[in-house]
């Protein structure tokens, strides 16, 4: 496909590890050319682990379609090829620690003065202000913070969400941003300058929590796979030891499920769960008797029964389960040790681009020193 949305556009990505890559990795998808610059060791990511054909997991994941120049910021040379580069960029993306690029001569801020079109977007742990400025951030760091990890995993202790959702949660909004400063760019001529942190982009999906704490005076308590202000909400065993996962969402959904599923339609109007806050404070007399009729069947039986009747329900599958879920759509992506798949990118369009490549480190050094050599 000819004519993605942001095809002729430069972003120069000063990125390493996982919130910046990811947020580069949607605009090469859209079409911009990514220019991915490492240190001479190569963005860290490379090596967390080597599961994909000898290659790191993270790295073949975040770095498609990119193209890979080594440089050493600290030499003059290799510094000044970097600004000749943002000079003739649309985007200039870097993760740095704060004040780092400043430090370089890279300031963003200023880089942005020099060249009125150019956004930038620096991503960081906490910000470049506030007691925390300066305070190394990774992903889990951020979620124990945030208070995440405080609500995540079983009663019994907190837990961390399965996958780098903060660095997520940043790379996402960093592309967002990046997105609208293009478009305002269409009707003013003029670029931006943007900050994205882990903490901020984490910190609004805590909303809810926060909402419940200081406006209803208690946070909400650690469920494991129940909602704490739903029932019944959550897991449970099936007669083989499978589990499916229910969310009974309204009244008329409760009613049908008590008649179609429990097979008691009075259960509905019993005083103990004729609502839903009734049905949350009195959540273990419910799901005993919710436990006790899903005990009778297999899952694949249950599961014909709850769609039958219209009721909400999942599967509560492991890893195994999911890479082989009939609905998982997968992305071939070339690499240097061979073609691998990812999950797809969740965005349609009518007409699908092909993937580039992951690009081995430096693999575009000569080419893009000739290109920016004046």
């Amino acid at each position: 496909m000819s004519g993605r949305p942001l095809e002729g556009l430069l972003v120069v990505a000063l990125e390493q590890a996982v919130a910046a890559p990811l947020c580069s990795a949607r605009l090469a998808d859209a079409g911009a050319r990514v220019i991915k610059i490492e240190r001479s060791e190569g963005d860290f990511a490379r090596f967390y682990d080597r599961v994909a054909l000898g290659q790191s997991s993270y790295f073949v994941w975040l770095n498609r379609g990119k193209q890979s120049i080594v440089l050493d910021i600290k030499r003059e040379e290799d510094c000044a090829l970097l600004r000749r580069m943002i000079a003739r960029a649309d985007v200039f993306l870097q993760n740095l620690a704060p004040g780092a690029a400043a430090r370089a001569g890279l300031d963003p801020a200023e880089l942005q003065r020099r060249h009125p079109r150019l956004v930038t977007c620096s991503i960081t742990g906490y910000g470049e202000s506030g007691p925390y400025r300066d305070m190394k951030a990774y992903d889990l760091l951020i979620q124990a913070e945030t208070g995440l990890a405080e609500l995540t995993g079983p009663p019994e202790a907190p837990g961390r969400v399965g996958v780098s959702v903060s660095d997520i949660a940043a790379g996402l909004n960093a592309y967002s941003a990046i997105l609208e400063a293009l478009f305002a760019r269409e009707r003013s001529g003029r670029g931006a300058v943007l900050s994205v942190s882990l903490f901020d982009a984490t910190a609004e999906w805590m909303a809810v929590p926060y909402l419940h704490f200081e406006f209803g005076g208690k946070a909400p308590e650690r469920q494991g796979l129940k909602h704490p202000s739903i029932a019944p909400y959550g897991a449970f065993a099936a007669a083989d030891g499978k589990e499916i996962v229910i969310a009974i969402q309204n009244e008329r959904e409760w009613a049908r499920f008590c008649a179609a599923i429990l097979g008691d339609a009075g259960l509905a109007t019993d005083p103990r769960f004729s609502d839903n806050p009734r049905r949350v404070a009195n959540r273990a007399a419910l799901d005993a008797i919710v436990a006790a009729v899903f005990a009778r069947e297999s899952r694949t039986a249950l599961g014909r029964r709850l769609k039958a009747a219209d009721i909400a329900f999942g599967n509560l599958n492991g890893v195994e389960d999911f890479a082989r879920h009939p609905q998982l759509r997968r992305l071939g992506v070339p690499t240097p040790e061979g073609p691998i798949t990812v999950p797809a990118p969740p965005a349609l369009f009518a007409e699908s681009a092909p993937s580039g490549g992951v690009p081995a480190l430096g693999e575009h050094s000569d080419a893009i020193r000739r290109e920016f050599s004046r």
